[in-house]
């Protein structure tokens, strides 16, 4: 049985900073594309950051690009947001999010649809 478990988020002040942690088990990122989704009471779910773990090419949405790095273990088993000048646009319900390889070649919105594999979530709240 697959399980994502999202840990590390909080409350912080803007300007502050936040790791995000996606540990799995019953699965390995090795070798396959994962991501970081965020979604605001009364918006849609949007991506925020994803991995194809082969080769570690990464992508951004436009509003963290600069600000949040994605990262993983060398064990393949936890992925990382490390988040940094947060804002309070920043605040939602952040979710990671893993599927075959070839979702990372779609952008955001295929990975969305197409991810088979969700984390429960963890809150970040950025205070003004």
């Amino acid at each position: 049985q697959v399980q994502l478990v999202e840990s590390g988020g909080g409350s912080v002040q803007a300007g502050g900073s936040l790791r995000l942690s996606c540990a799995a088990s019953g699965y390995t990122f090795n070798g396959n594309c994962m991501g970081w989704f965020r979604q605001a009471p009364g918006k849609e779910r949007e991506g925020v950051a994803a991995m194809r773990t082969a080769g570690g090419l990464t992508s951004y949405a436009g509003a963290v690009k600069g600000r949040f790095t994605i990262s993983q273990d060398n064990a393949g088993n936890t992925v990382y947001l490390q988040m940094n000048s947060l804002k309070p646009e920043d605040s939602a319900m952040y979710y990671c999010a893993a599927g075959p390889s070839f979702f990372c070649a779609g952008g955001f919105g295929t990975m969305r649809s197409g991810f088979r594999y969700w984390g429960q979530g963890t809150q970040v709240t950025v205070s003004s």
